[in-house]
């Protein structure tokens, strides 16, 4: 053992060597930035494939979705420098540093649908529309993505001995993610000393598999357009509601000191709810009145 292995207990799983990052032709290149890299790829993919499956315009969604991105990373960049003003305000420039780390996904999901809602305007498009056909490829991002948390040992929870505990080396992770109790529990393996915690980032890879899996089965039995995008809302919602109550970096609310992302999360998730089943209810009465309507595309105009 040494301090990069990782270590799942109970599951019998032994990691000896897990790099934060690899040396190509002298350059350091992250996990992490790799992991994102390829979450991108993927996500951006499907949501092509959806695009074209439902006869929409692929070179449109490919544009929009590259700008998405660039304001997604300075949305997440913004929503972290946020709420952790205390390690930025003496230093203004370690602000741009993005090499040391500090993104917040909701703060990307926030720049992504906002950018999105912006272009819908200016072409008169439906945003609904969009968001229905974006929100898969999105969320593909994000299962792919929180594997990034894995190599950079960071977004876990505290002390458990359940079936899934992972133990990190202590001198691996961040100190001030470190609680009372892991140290209380702390395991010597082979001379190093490892802290066992909750591997949150999994919890929420595989939630959202799960709502991903979902949504893909339920999109050709929707009642209406944007209702992939408010359940994707209302499921990504609850299970990250769970995951940041057992996460020791949280970003807190100043002055009442509440985890922001899960109150946000909360709020999301019964904002989305209500919102469903509001308009189920609006569009079972236009249905009984007009016949089932025809399936709407993103180049209806408003």
């Amino acid at each position: 053992m040494n301090s990069t292995s990782i270590i799942f207990p109970h599951l019998g799983i032994v990691l000896p060597h897990v790099g934060k990052s690899i040396h190509l032709f002298g350059i350091e290149i992250a996990y992490y930035g790799i992991v994102i890299a390829i979450a991108m790829v993927c996500g951006v993919s499907l949501m092509l494939r959806l695009a074209r499956k439902s006869r929409q315009d692929e070179d449109m969604y490919f544009h929009l979705v590259m700008a998405a991105i660039v304001c997604a990373i300075i949305g997440a960049r913004i929503y972290y420098v946020i709420f952790s003003w205390e390690n930025y305000r003496d230093d203004l420039l370690e602000i741009f540093n993005l090499r040391g780390g500090g993104l917040a996904i909701y703060g990307g999901v926030i720049g992504g649908v906002l950018t999105v809602w912006l272009y819908a305007r200016r072409k008169r498009l439906r945003f609904p529309v969009l968001a229905d056909t974006m929100i898969p490829g999105l969320l593909l991002g994000q299962i792919i993505g929180r594997w990034g948390n894995f190599f950079n040992r960071e977004a876990f929870g505290g002390y458990t001995d359940s079936l899934f505990a992972m133990a990190l080396p202590k001198s691996a992770v961040r100190q001030g993610e470190i609680t009372a109790r892991m140290l209380e529990h702390v395991r010597v393996i082979e001379g190093i000393d490892f802290i066992q915690v909750h591997p949150t980032f999994l919890y929420e890879s595989l939630w959202n598999l799960a709502v991903l899996v979902l949504l893909l089965r339920y999109r050709r039995h929707k009642r209406f357009e944007g209702e992939i995008f408010l359940l994707y809302l209302c499921g990504y919602g609850i299970g990250r509601f769970w995951v940041e109550s057992l996460r020791t970096d949280q970003l807190l609310l100043p002055v009442i000191g509440v985890p922001v992302s899960q109150v946000l999360s909360g709020m999301l998730a019964i904002g989305a709810l209500t919102a469903i089943v509001v308009l189920r209810g609006r569009n079972g009465k236009e249905r009984g009145k007009h016949g089932k309507a025809g399936d709407l595309k993103a180049t209806d105009r408003e």
